[in-house]
């Protein structure tokens, strides 16, 4: 099989196309054949080497869609659709960059779909982040104010419109103000320009702040954020878009303001339910959601998504398909 594969920490030409044997079929753990997959900024981090305990050389990828090529345990069925994401998955063992990979059991969900493979392929990860992120983490309620912060991103996208679908009012973040325009398309009711702070114009409209903060830049913007919300407000961060890991200085009883809350989401495949995304690809199918899918590669052209990822060229999720 083709597989791409991460030789040592670096630039994305580190990353490689091989040819390497198909992993071999064991107990507990299900063979796909993978037909896309999404990628993800944490993958960037780890080809840079800041994923704790990866080992290279490694194939890489979090997530995968594809068909079932062998199950020992009878479970799931040749051909069957799968969706595998997390668990280990290209840190602990090698993951999704390529023609085949070799999963545990736990992290492969299967569902029903005539959906193209490189729409599929934007989808677990993507989905499991946000639904994880607003229902579990954030909590959010139908007539709150949820204020996304990295609003263009992929995430911040589907999440803009799940939570207007929740029946939230919406206030998205981007450095871009060209991109203003594309965030009210895509539901947000307001949108700020990010130069780093924005809780002066987010209480010009909104006084007493927001309930909820989703913080995707992650801590370069993370105190600026709790200053956003009301008594009583959450902040989650789930995203680390600016690219740094560790805040250097911080006050909890300065910084967290008082009565407000900060919490993280890390969601594993635990968090997410075969039927919930089921659901969830229904309802893309049925157009009642639009995921915003900025470009869509060969795994030949790996090194080139990578370039382009981290760069900061993509409005919208990056697809890899076979």
């Amino acid at each position: 099989m083709k597989a791409a594969i991460t030789l040592r920490s670096g630039n994305p030409e580190v990353i490689e196309i091989q040819d390497m044997p198909v992993p071999a079929a064991k107990s507990g753990w299900v063979l796909i054949k993978i037909k896309a997959f999404g990628l993800n900024r944490s993958e960037l981090f780890t080809r840079r080497g800041h994923s704790p305990g990866v080992v290279f050389p490694r194939i890489q990828g979090i997530e995968c869609v594809g068909t079932v090529e062998e199950d020992l345990s009878g479970t799931y069925s040749k051909g069957q659709k799968v969706a595998a994401i997390m668990g280990g998955m290209g840190r602990e063992f090698d993951g999704g960059y390529a023609e085949y990979t070799l999963v545990p059991w736990q992290i492969v969900f299967p569902f029903e779909s005539n959906l193209p493979w490189s729409i599929l392929g934007a989808i677990p990860e993507m989905f499991q982040t946000v639904s994880g992120s607003l229902t579990q983490a954030l909590e959010v309620k139908k007539g709150e104010t949820l204020l996304i912060r990295g609003g263009t991103s992929s995430i911040g996208m589907l999440s803009c419109q799940l939570a207007k679908h929740s029946g939230l009012t919406v206030i998205s973040t981007t450095r871009n103000e060209a991109k203003k325009k594309f965030l009210i398309e895509n539901g947000a009711d307001h949108v700020l320009i990010d130069n780093g702070t924005v809780t002066e114009e987010l209480r010009a409209l909104f006084p007493e702040g927001v309930d909820k903060v989703l913080e995707l830049i992650g801590i370069k913007t993370l105190k600026d954020s709790l200053k956003c919300i009301k008594p009583g407000g959450v902040v989650c961060m789930t995203g680390i878009l600016g690219g740094e890991w560790t805040m250097e200085e911080f006050t909890p009883m300065g910084d967290i303001p008082s009565l407000g809350r900060l919490t993280v989401y890390m969601g594993e495949a635990t968090n997410l339910r075969k039927e919930l995304l089921q659901d969830f690809i229904d309802a893309v199918e049925n157009e009642k959601i639009t995921l915003n899918i900025d470009k869509v590669f060969h795994l030949d052209h790996i090194v080139e998504a990578h370039t382009y990822m981290e760069n900061n060229l993509a409005t919208g999720k990056l697809v890899i398909e076979i």
